[in-house]
């Protein structure tokens, strides 16, 4: 490694340019990277719900059915303008009203009085909209445009709409602010004012670099695009910071700047790049979910986490020497005081720690794992946001609905007619648009209007377009979702095809819910695996494993407690996260433990350790906590807002348990750790015991 090191420390300016240039490019192709913001494209391909969408696009010119459109005080020729006004808005492709389903030339009083309620009700229109996917911002703002801001537009169209325009400008205020207070926290925790200049370059062009190379993905997530960039600048601030702190200690006993460079590289390599290397397993972890965003976003940080550590190595080093003499003018003395007197008291208060600690594993355990959970899109807004008081008042008039459609093949009109009656027994279904309902069996298909017939028939399927009494996502709507495909498996066994918004959220409950178990193993496993080779050590992965995760299921249980639901990608990803990002702590700190515990007794290695620890894991720990409350509560995106409430008080459990337990559990555990690890001979005194 010294004569890679030597190669970076005596030519600084190339890499400098090089780098440069590469954050350059970075910030030009990361404009180029498109987000996604539907969930729903992330389901695995074989999931019956995506395979139907596949087929249907395939039958059909017009989607599924994703936006609600309720405009009050107008007459049926009133609603009926209203309808053409919608279908020429751009972006929409299908719009579905009482004209579709009844004859409205007869009077209202003559005709099916659960119909009309369904498309009409107290002077009020409801029409339900197919807006093209990729299109649903411009379809909304145009929907918007013809209906006014007196009436309401709901959806998952809409969701996905508001999610794109709001998330863009929430992530840019986070992104400021975050930037900010990780300045002001390197002020305040090192001892050069130009110091957290250089940690702030090095970090942006590795955030800038990275943001560029998802390019090579093609599109990110809208979770990626929110919360990579931020969790990159967190998760990799401690890299550059111990390298400056390794270098000026180098450079007490070897005065020439660029060998007590090469000395520092040396010393920190195995220590950054243990701690980096448990932080890209804990999020490589996400790859191996089916639900697509955990790869998305799994991918984007371990790529983010590996590039900021060959910024650190490479471009890190040439930065440093080339500012070596401002670094040297600019020293100040530490904003922070001794904490001794903080370690003393830890020694006071450890064990009895350890022992609450002890008593919160199992129940803390159980909780997390005991949670309700919203699983799709439909409470991602709350009450306070335009999409959530749209929601409530077209619930108000009509109730919760949602629309299905399924496609059974189009020969067999006896079994369609059989499906419709039986379709239609099932209560929540209060309404059907399909050959069989809409023309009747009688009439054959030659002789009607192409238009007409190409809405309910292709060349292979009948479609049935069914409207149910049913939320987007509940219980209840679990069971109807069952209920469906068992009645449409009755009379076309294995040859049906259904899709709609609470079918999509029936299959993303069945895929990740299904990921969990295997995710947590991998990532426990793996973080594991890497502190049993760089530990060389059998008891050590099991503490520091055991009290980080500890820390994630204490903060997975605090909304079962508190009676609040959970968005369950956000429980998914939280876990993998918390693990990676938060381990570096407890290996920080176990690593000065048994430097100092080789030349002490424990009871002083304990204080001694957290002195010297609490300064850094503090500042890590506060940025990261910091910057998931931002996210938490600037977005109004709820997956988004609860993952980062999630991440800030995961973040200081993790601290806590840190600075608090793990003193306590290395003291009690001292023996055992002696003897059950390679190479490590702590001193001996006679006055100190278990």
């Amino acid at each position: 490694m010294k004569k890679f090191y030597r190669a970076i420390v005596n030519d600084p300016k190339k890499i400098l340019v090089c780098f440069c240039l590469l954050a350059v490019i970075g910030a030009v192709l990361q404009g180029m990277v498109a987000v996604n913001y539907d969930m729903t494209d992330y389901l695995p391909e074989h999931t019956p719900s995506t395979v139907s969408l596949d087929v249907m696009e395939e039958e059909f010119e017009g989607g599924i059915p994703n936006a609600r459109v309720m405009v009050e005080n107008v007459t049926i020729p009133q609603a009926l303008e209203y309808k053409e006004q919608l279908l020429a808005c751009a972006g929409v492709t299908d719009v579905t009203w009482l004209d579709d389903a009844a004859n409205i030339l007869q009077p209202v009083e003559t005709m099916d009085p659960d119909t009309v309620e369904t498309y009409y009700k107290d002077d009020a229109a409801l029409f339900t909209v197919t807006i093209e996917d990729g299109r649903q911002v411009e379809a909304v703002e145009a929907i918007r445009a013809v209906i006014g801001e007196d009436n309401a537009l709901t959806g998952d169209a809409v969701s996905t709409a508001d999610a794109t325009t709001g998330t863009v400008s929430e992530v840019a205020q986070i992104t400021v602010i975050g930037v900010l207070f990780v300045f002001l926290m390197l002020v305040l925790t090192t001892t050069s004012w130009a110091e957290p200049v250089l940690v702030m370059v090095g970090l942006g062009v590795a955030v800038l670099i990275n943001n560029g190379s998802n390019l090579i993905f093609g599109e990110i997530s809208f979770v990626t695009n929110a919360a990579g960039s931020i969790l990159q600048l967190a998760v990799s601030l401690d890299y550059s910071v111990f390298l400056i702190h390794r270098f000026a200690e180098c450079l007490n006993d070897e005065p020439d700047p660029k060998e007590a460079m090469v000395y520092a590289l040396c010393q920190s390599t195995s220590s950054i790049l243990s701690s980096g290397l448990t932080t890209v397993i804990g999020f490589l972890a996400l790859v191996f979910m089916q639900f697509k965003i955990g790869p998305d976003l799994g991918l984007a940080l371990a790529k983010g986490v590996a590039i900021s550590l060959l910024t650190v190595f490479v471009f890190m080093p040439a930065l440093i020497l080339t500012a070596h003499n401002w670094l040297i003018k600019t020293q100040h003395r530490s904003f922070l005081p001794s904490f001794r007197g903080f370690g003393r008291l830890i020694c006071r208060v450890m064990v009895p720690l350890v022992c609450l600690f002890l008593v919160l594993i199992v129940p803390s355990y159980l909780a997390s794992n005991a949670n309700d959970f919203y699983y799709g899109s439909s409470h991602i807004y709350g009450e306070d946001t335009r999409l959530g008081q749209d929601t409530a008042a077209i619930e108000q008039v009509y109730g919760k609905s949602d629309t299905y459609v399924a496609m059974v093949p189009r020969e067999d009109l006896a079994a369609q007619q059989q499906l419709s009656a039986a379709l239609h027994r099932i209560p929540q279904v209060k309404n059907i648009l399909s050959y069989v309902d809409t023309v009747g069996a009688e009439i054959p298909m030659e002789y009607l209007d192409e238009s007409l017939v190409s809405q309910l028939v292709s060349d292979n399927y009948s479609r049935f377009v069914i409207t149910v009494d049913a939320d987007y996502e509940s219980k209840e709507t679990f069971a109807l979702v069952e209920t469906i495909r068992n009645t449409l498996n009755t009379y076309f066994p294995d040859s049906y095809y259904l899709a709609g918004s609470g079918v999509s959220t029936y299959d993303l409950m069945d895929t990740i819910t299904a990921d969990t178990v295997k995710v947590n193993l991998i990532a426990i496993g793996a973080v594991f695996v890497v502190l049993l080779l760089t530990m060389r050590s059998i008891s050590l992965p099991v503490i520091l494993v055991l009290a980080i995760e500890t820390a994630v299921w204490i903060n997975l249980s605090i909304p079962y407690f508190k009676g609040s639901m959970v968005f369950y990608i956000s429980y998914l990803i939280i876990s993998s996260i918390q693990l990676g990002a938060t381990v570096d702590y407890a290996i920080l700190f176990t690593e000065r433990y048994t430097g100092f515990r080789v030349r002490m007794g424990k009871k002083q290695a304990v204080v001694e350790t957290v002195t010297a620890v609490t300064p850094s894991v503090m500042t890590s720990g506060t940025v990261l906590a910091v910057v998931g409350f931002l996210l938490g509560y600037v977005s109004s995106h709820g997956i988004l807002s609860q993952l980062g409430m999630f991440l800030g008080v995961g973040s200081l459990l993790s601290l806590t348990i840190v600075l608090f337990v793990l003193p306590g559990l290395l003291y009690l555990l001292d023996g055992v750790i002696q003897r059950t690890t390679l190479h490590l001979d702590f001193y001996k005194t006679p006055k100190e015991g278990l």
